[in-house]
Parts: structure tokens; C-alpha cells; sequence
């Protein structure tokens, strides 16, 4: 339960004023049609993030542990960093075509967008964090419908409302406080102790 409920909150926080959360507003905007923008966002998130998870599993049997630390310690430690740039989207990657329908534009271009973003990072290094890989594909897709489900619903009006950099920091600390807790192997000194 820990593993979900961890990828739920680093996620949904860490995808607050995302490239996908304003691609989300960009496809409500020119489609008008919430229910299969929300299903091509759930879709491509959740294969994104399932090839992400598995990139994290395999991590975790290629490194030993003392390496695996010291990467997932830095890691979650330059993703504080980076969720506090703010993300910007540019047109070539919200060029959608009305050739794949919306549902089929939405899960091509959300797939696409999540390559290489802080959200998919995170599930890597969440996944070889936590060995329940499943509970961290659930959570990391739920934290990703979390943010932009409601962008889809209620449009940028939504965004005006919600201070952006508080939640970004709040993001930040978490990755930060993660980092620091991988790199003082927190999690297996508990596994060490008697109960």
C-alpha cells in the first residue's frame, strides 16, 4: 500500500503545471469532448508508465544495492531540483492531427510527451524503489489522472486558482526527502530491525 500511495502523491504533485497537464488543457480546448481524452490519457499513461516500471525493476537486478542507493538518492535529489523549472509546452509537441481521432491524438500524444518526463522518471525510480511494481503503475497512473483529469474538465480556469509554485515546491521536498532517505538507506535499516 505504501508503494501506491507514495507513486500517487509524487506524481500527482510532481505533474502540477506539467507539459501533459497543459497538453491536457490544449486537448480540451480543440476537441470539446472530456470522455475520450480522459480514457486516451488513462491509456498511454498507463503503458508509459508500465514500460517505465519495468526500466525500474530491471534497474534494481542489474545494480546492487549500495549502487542502486546512491543513483535512486541522486536521482529522486535532481528531480527536486527540476520540478522547480517550470514546464513549458511548445507547439511541435502539441501538434495534434485530427487523423487518429481524439481518443487515438490523446494517447499518441500523451505517450509521446511522457518520454523523457520528471512523471516517467519518477516511476523508474519509484519501481526500483519499491518492489510491487504493479502497486506503483496503479499509483503513478492514478497520480497522473489526479492532475489532468480536472484540467481536461475545467480548463485553464483551474490553473489560475491553484499556486503552481507552492505545489511545485511541495513536490520538490517530497523528491528531496526521498533522495535523502535512498541515500541514508533508510528503508532497509527498518527492514533490519527486530519486531
Amino acid at each position: 500500500m505504501e508503494a501506491f500511495l507514495v507513486s500517487v502523491g509524487v506524481v500527482a504533485l510532481g505533474e502540477m503545471g506539467d507539459k501533459t497537464q497543459l497538453l491536457s488543457f490544449l486537448l480540451a480546448a480543440k476537441f470539446r469532448r472530456p470522455l475520450p481524452i480522459i480514457l486516451g490519457i488513462f491509456a498511454a499513461t498507463l503503458a508509459n508508465h508500465f514500460l517505465a516500471g519495468l526500466v525500474g525493476t530491471w534497474i534494481t537486478a542489474l545494480l546492487g544495492p549500495n549502487i542502486l542507493r546512491w543513483v535512486l538518492g541522486i536521482g529522486f535529489i535532481a528531480m527536486a531540483i527540476w520540478t522547480l523549472i517550470p514546464d513549458k509546452m511548445d507547439e511541435e509537441e502539441a501538434g495534434i492531427g485530427q487523423r487518429f481521432g481524439v481518443f487515438g491524438t490523446t494517447l499518441v500524444a500523451f505517450f509521446l510527451a511522457e518520454m523523457g518526463d520528471k512523471t516517467q522518471l519518477a516511476t523508474v525510480a519509484l519501481a526500483a524503489s519499491y518492489p510491487n511494481l504493479i502497486a506503483v503503475v496503479a499509483g503513478t497512473t492514478t497520480g497522473m489522472l489526479i492532475a489532468d483529469v480536472p484540467a481536461v474538465w475545467v480548463g485553464d480556469k483551474l490553473a489560475h486558482k491553484i499556486p503552481l509554485r507552492l505545489v511545485h515546491g511541495v513536490a520538490a521536498l517530497i523528491f528531496a526527502v526521498l533522495g535523502v532517505l535512498a541515500l541514508l538507506d533508510v528503508g532497509h535499516a527498518f527492514a533490519r530491525l527486530p519486531m
